[in-house]
């Protein structure tokens, strides 16, 4: 018996015996949940729903009492959370993080650096993947931060801290055509091949948006990950890239940097933490290294909010840093 399976029965109980909308609640996927719940049924030798077909009808007697201790236990588990954060020693611990390759590889090491030069006995857990993925982690309790950029309503369960905004930069090799051009356009981009990130699974992409709504549609050629993957193959010839500026490392003599601000969309990236927890002080000071304008006294304020509106609000004077 696991936690995110009490997690998963909880949401279920929670959402109408409806799954579909218990694994939108918990931002994974519907064959997921089905999944874990049969297991759950398997090793406790019952059955916990009446189904019809697919669908569930109703929750058995025995399941209903699983269902309430599985309801008490997760509250025991946040009070158990909250109790250690009272008890440990500030300085020791561990912090695990999801983010995406991007963050990890190009604006994380100097973060890291600083925050193990004042926490050197807190252990840090870096993972990385794409939203879906880091989603996935937030749901199954692996992580207790998440970075990264949009794709916001995946991650109801958390608190999310603004901490940046940046616009996605072209890559060329330096001899390219579209170096000599004073001003890119969609018209322009559209006629060479693209290199760029991998598109979210489900939901929009807002590169393909952006040029809807000019009339174009993107030559998407390659789409990868990792951005030094992307650095390579336009270096190979293979298409123009899109990539963050951050992943732009300098001293790259042999690409050219073009600004593509007035075609697509501003992002803003954001470091999340669990809605409902108690925070470290070195989780304040992770968060400040990575964006120094977030101060305790408006995570704080962050994090009591009920709503994403709420927090808008706690930042709606704070001026974010561009990169």
């Amino acid at each position: 018996m696991k936690l995110h399976q009490l997690r998963y029965l909880a949401a279920i109980a929670q959402s109408g015996l409806n799954i579909t909308a218990a694994a939108q609640k918990l931002h994974t996927s519907q064959p997921g949940v089905s999944k874990q719940i049969k297991l759950l049924e398997d090793e406790l030798g019952f059955q916990i729903f009446v189904r019809e077909g697919r669908t569930l009808t109703r929750i058995t007697p025995a399941g209903q009492q699983v269902v309430d201790r599985a309801l008490r236990v997760l509250q025991e588990v946040q009070g158990i959370r909250g109790l250690s954060t009272e008890l440990r020693d500030e300085g020791r611990g561990s912090l695990s993080i999801g983010t995406t390759h991007t963050q990890a590889r190009y604006v994380l090491p100097a973060v890291i650096r600083d925050f193990r030069a004042r926490y050197p006995n807190v252990r840090l857990n870096l993972h990385q993947g794409t939203s879906e993925q880091i989603a996935e982690m937030v749901a199954q309790d692996r992580i207790d931060c998440a970075i990264a950029t949009g794709s916001e309503q995946r991650f109801a369960a958390l608190t999310l801290l603004p901490c940046y905004r940046w616009s996605r930069v072209v890559i060329v090799p330096r001899e390219h055509p579209l170096v000599r051009l004073e001003r890119l356009t969609y018209r322009t981009l559209s006629s060479h091949p693209i290199i760029t990130y991998t598109f979210s699974f489900t939901g929009p992409s807002s590169l393909n948006d952006a040029f809807a709504k000019a009339g174009y549609t993107p030559n998407v050629a390659i789409t990868a990950q990792d951005a030094d993957v992307i650095v390579t193959y336009v270096r190979l010839g293979l298409g123009i890239g899109i990539v963050a500026p951050m992943a732009v490392a300098e001293g790259a003599d042999d690409l050219a940097v073009l600004d593509a601000s007035h075609l697509l969309p501003e992002h803003t990236t954001w470091i999340g933490f669990r809605r409902g927890t108690l925070l470290r002080k070195f989780m304040y000071e992770f968060a400040q290294l990575l964006a120094p304008h977030l101060e305790r006294r408006l995570i704080e304020r962050a994090h009591r909010a009920t709503s994403p509106e709420e927090v808008a609000t706690v930042f709606a004077d704070v001026p974010l840093p561009q990169r």
